[in-house]
């Protein structure tokens, strides 16, 4: 109901009124209700007069009390008597109730009074940072790394896999976790159950390879092999500099380097007919009988549901990922490519392919025949979270692949034992240790991985509204354990400076050859790697915009020559870092475990917003130097209107406002949960702004400009240029200015986002 009181009192010689009142409106939005609320009352105190009765009173009228008393002295004596009677009955009740209340215990008020409630200024009681760093390396031991989490035949999908997954399951139950699974109805390939494969080279002997290489095209095709050794970009452009033609070769390649997907995916880009790929002796030291697998889809998860989850409730028409290829790929063991090298004529091969083979003659013709089938195969994903005392929405995740094509013990055994041992060492952390991490941890066990990271793609493809969110950091434990010598991280630039201080933290005393390594100052030219698309950390980064990272102990130069065979298994590993595994692996533990603990236990992420700003600027310099090579050049194709200004000044806005928002911090209450929290969500956002908004993901999934793959990008722009300035064909100026407009805009829009309030944006652009 609503209700009115005015008083009148004098302020600077005037008359104000005071009204209070519970405003509410009508369905038609206005306050008639309280007008004609008011409006009555006033009538009331007015004798139903209203304003014009008020302001035109009869002064000849005797006033109401006068009436009923009269004006007789002893009527005015005992109003008079009344009065003062009242006002010290009034005083004596004030001055008791002020007397108890001083006498009262100091906590009642609080009991019953909100603002005197006391209010959590800062996280769960803190423990100190050397203590949490102490009490992992206490956990994580050599002894206690279970290396009993594998199977010798756990491809995705297969008994192993669900057996396994069920072991790791029951690891979360016993350690007092939240669990949950996570199902999904994928589709890949696989070999041919009743027939086969097959090769035949100059009409010789046939050849039936085992190995296989998943998404491939499927049918027959008949060319000239063409040796192009790793199948790079750069490698293909020498041997187009030869002019040699290329359409409708067979490409021999060595395995290595790249992807099997990237390989296959640059000999597409020259009309080849087919890749065979095969693991060179240089490269894999293993028998030449040995099968190779892999996959060769341009992307992550499930091909056939491109930017949505495979769940088995969804129908969507039939579609494919644009980055299945459209023609045949194969693997083939040594002794069959060495053979087909060792037959090979025609021209020489250019100078620093350390080869003595010839490139192929147009003589030199095979055939390929692929028979792969489409399969559904149901996986789970298998999870556990300890949950945050503060901010128990947000999290980091630390995933591990579990299905190999083998035993697959650097693939994913010593991976998924190192998830179950971080699990188990921070979970008895929080129970009997009194740690209590702000922030939440979620343990995920992959499934598909082998097929192209489609367990963790799908997950992501499936929670992506939410997870884009929350989730703040990916750690992928893939392959952390293929070798002794080095080690290498690749990770967002958002997490350099965390990562180089896990590095300086982890006791490395007994691993003296790595000491050197870590000491140096240049460690981001010694260890730093860019992120490699078939690693479960890209599609977090790249798709979703979580920043990630992923890291391995390895032997040298060269690649773990078991990934993809049926020889990766314990004896193996063992043989290469010289039975140290358990060792190592409780490194990498505790190097992942470091960057986990460091993301939920201070108030702050910590994140370095400004190693963003080397990146962009790089980028613009080579874009701006070439866009004036290309107005000086071919002025018909970029007109001299066309100008860098705006992405330089794109630049600039986040380079302000990440120095901002260092400020911000610098200005601000770390205790006050509120604001850290505003705070990391503006940290947060970073990431995920970079992912550009006009590419479809079915069409373009890894849609960060700086570090995804596809036109959108700035690497992809400058590639543009390039084109543009030798009046390449397949240059595209008007597709070239609307993907450089979308980039610029890009930048900015990370920029508005990461200075915060809308209040707070310096719009210059």
């Amino acid at each position: 109901s609503s209700w009115a009181s005015c008083t009148w009192s004098r302020f600077n010689g005037e008359p104000h009124s005071y009204t209070r009142f519970n405003l509410t409106q009508n369905m038609e939005g206005d306050n008639s209700q309280v007008e004609m609320k008011l409006s009555s009352e006033i009538d009331e105190e007015t004798g139903g007069n209203g304003v014009g009765g008020r302001l035109n009173h009869n002064s000849n009228r005797t006033p109401y009390v006068a009436q009923k008393l009269g004006r007789t002295p002893k009527n005015l004596c005992f109003i008079a008597a009344t009065i003062f009677l009242i006002f010290i009955i009034g005083y004596l009740i004030g001055y008791l109730v002020h007397r108890n209340k001083d006498l009262a215990p100091t906590c009642a008020p609080s009991a019953f009074r909100y603002e005197d409630i006391p209010h959590e200024t800062g996280a769960a009681p803190l423990m100190d940072w050397d203590d949490v760093k102490k009490l992992l390396a206490q956990k994580l031991t050599t002894s206690s790394m279970d290396a009993v989490l594998g199977s010798s035949n756990h491809r995705a999908g297969s008994p192993g896999d669900e057996d396994l997954g069920n072991k790791v399951l029951k690891k979360f139950k016993e350690y007092g976790m939240k669990t949950w699974t996570d199902e999904h109805f994928v589709k890949v390939q696989d070999p041919p159950a009743s027939g086969y494969n097959r090769i035949v080279f100059k009409n010789g002997s046939e050849e039936r390879p085992t190995g296989f290489l998943s998404y491939s095209a499927s049918g027959t095709a008949r060319g000239a092999v063409l040796y192009a050794r790793y199948g790079e970009e750069k490698e293909l452009k020498q041997l187009k500099d030869m002019n040699i033609d290329m359409n409708g070769r067979v490409m021999l390649v060595r395995a290595g380097r790249i992807s099997f997907a990237e390989k296959v995916a640059n000999a597409a880009k020259v009309n080849a007919s087919a890749v065979l790929i095969y693991p060179d002796p240089a490269d894999y030291s293993i028998d030449e009988s040995s099968p190779l697998f892999g996959h060769v889809h341009m992307g992550s998860g499930d091909p056939y549901t491109p930017g949505f989850p495979s769940f088995n409730h969804t129908q969507f028409p039939p579609v494919q990922s644009s980055g299945l290829p459209n023609i045949l790929a194969q693997t083939i063991t040594t002794g069959m490519g060495l053979n087909i090298l060792r037959q090979l004529g025609g021209r020489a091969q250019p100078d620093g392919w350390e080869s003595i083979n010839r490139l192929g003659d147009e003589s030199d013709v095979i055939t390929v025949e692929v028979n792969n089938v489409l399969t559904e195969k149901r996986i789970n994903n298998v999870f556990g979270v300890i949950k945050g005392f503060v901010d128990a929405d947000r999290y980091v995740v630390i995933g591990a692949q579990r299905d190999a094509w083998g035993p697959g013990f650097a693939a994913s055994t010593v991976g998924t034992s190192v998830l179950v041992e971080l699990a188990r060492s921070i979970s008895d952390m929080v129970e009997n240790d009194g740690f209590k991490p702000r922030r939440s941890i979620v343990f995920a066990s992959w499934s598909a991985g082998e097929y192209g990271s489609v367990g963790a793609t799908e997950w992501l493809e499936g929670y992506l509204s939410s997870l884009s969110m929350k989730a703040f950091t990916y750690i992928n434990l893939d392959g952390i354990v293929t070798g002794q010598n080095g080690f290498k991280v690749a990770a967002s630039p958002l997490l350099h400076s965390l990562v180089q201080n896990a590095l300086k933290e982890v006791n490395y005393d007994k691993d003296k050859s790595l000491l050197s390594q870590f000491g140096k100052n240049n460690w981001e030219s010694t260890i730093l790697e860019p992120l490699r698309m078939d690693s479960a950390a890209y599609p977090f980064l790249a798709f979703s915009g979580i920043p990630s990272v992923a890291f391995r102990f390895h032997s040298g130069s060269s690649d773990y020559p078991y990934f993809g065979t049926t020889l990766d298994t314990q004896q193996n590993l063992n043989s290469i870092t010289a039975s140290q595994v358990p060792q190592l692996a409780v490194r990498a533990g505790q190097f992942a475990g470091h960057i986990a603990l460091r993301l939920v236990h201070d108030h702050l992420l910590q994140m370095d917003l400004k190693k963003y700003n080397q990146l962009i600027r790089s980028h613009v310099v080579q874009i701006n130097v070439r866009v004036k090579a290309v107005q000086r050049l071919q002025p018909q194709l970029l007109p001299k209107a066309l100008t860098v200004q705006w992405l330089i000044m794109a630049s600039g806005s986040y380079s302000r406002a990440s120095s901002a928002l260092a400020a911000d911090i610098q200005n601000s209450d770390l205790e006050d949960i509120e604001m850290c929290r505003v705070i990391n969500d503006r940290i947060m956002t970073v990431e995920r702004n970079f992912l550009s908004p006009y590419v479809s993901p079915r069409d373009r999934p890894f849609r960060h400009i700086l570090l995804g793959s596809g036109p959108h990008t700035l690497k992809a722009l400058t590639s543009h240029l390039d084109s543009l300035k030798t009046a390449n064909p397949d240059a595209d100026a008007e597709l070239f200015r609307n993907q450089f407009a979308q980039a610029t805009w890009t930048i900015q829009t990370c920029a508005n986002s990461l200075a915060g309030d809308i209040w707070s944006l310096d719009n210059e652009i």
